[in-house]
């Protein structure tokens, strides 16, 4: 009997498929993690332009993500998982060995913590800032604005920034002593404020100071949003 034997040092692995806009936000938070976790020959990015609204098409909301929002990873069996935190879920559990969500439940617990607040406080903030109070994707796209709001938005950003700020004086990074999902989700925010021309206050020093850090990292230098 002839057995068949597989080398698994050539054995070709699916390749994943990221819906992605290469410079936006959000997806620069879930190319961060794929570059962390060393994955790059694994994915392959396809750009779908958010300035055309083909994120908001009824074909990509029917078959890529209900909420038509970027990023969505697609597996090769054509699973779709949308939500930036969802995905780097999925991600840094592939090899056993999460590096960017945690391993113990109080490690966990203060990362999902500290990244939830960086969305709803600075990163989601600003995008409705964006979308409500400048010109957003334009008028295709943007077919309603309440500016007042987005201005409030905007002011909540800036809050979020000091409370942040007041964070990285007591600690290295956003979550603890070690850089995580929370630190790539204030990452992500402060590349929405360069698009919005919303400056870190200049007294914020700690932030400034960790985010001129965290540029150095491989994972965050390679991305085009900082092309």
């Amino acid at each position: 009997m002839t057995l068949n034997i597989v080398d698994p040092a050539v054995t070709e692995l699916p390749i994943m498929t990221i819906h992605d806009f290469p410079e936006g936000p959000y997806p620069t938070r879930v190319r961060i993690a794929v570059a962390e976790k060393n994955l790059q020959s694994r994915v392959e990015f396809v750009m779908v332009d958010l300035y055309k609204g083909e994120h908001k098409r009824p074909e990509f909301i029917s078959e890529k993500n209900y909420s038509g929002t970027l990023p969505v990873l697609e597996l090769p069996d054509g699973t779709c998982i949308a939500e930036c935190t969802a995905i780097t879920e999925y991600l840094d559990a592939l090899d056993g060995e999460p590096t960017l969500t945690g391993k113990a439940p109080l490690e966990k617990g203060m990362i999902h913590m500290m990244s939830k607040r960086a969305e709803l406080e600075l990163l989601d903030a600003i995008s409705v800032y964006f979308h409500h109070a400048t010109p957003g994707l334009g008028p295709e796209v943007e077919l309603y604005q309440n500016p007042e709001w987005g201005f409030r938005q905007r002011d909540k950003a800036v809050r979020a920034m000091h409370y942040f700020n007041d964070i990285l004086k007591k600690q290295p990074f956003v979550a603890g002593s070690a850089f995580s999902m929370a630190d790539i989700t204030v990452i992500g925010g402060l590349v929405f404020a360069s698009i919005v021309k919303l400056s870190v206050p200049a007294e914020c020093e700690a932030l400034l100071a960790w985010y001129a850090r965290m540029r150095e990292r491989p994972s965050v230098s390679s991305q085009p949003a900082f092309a």
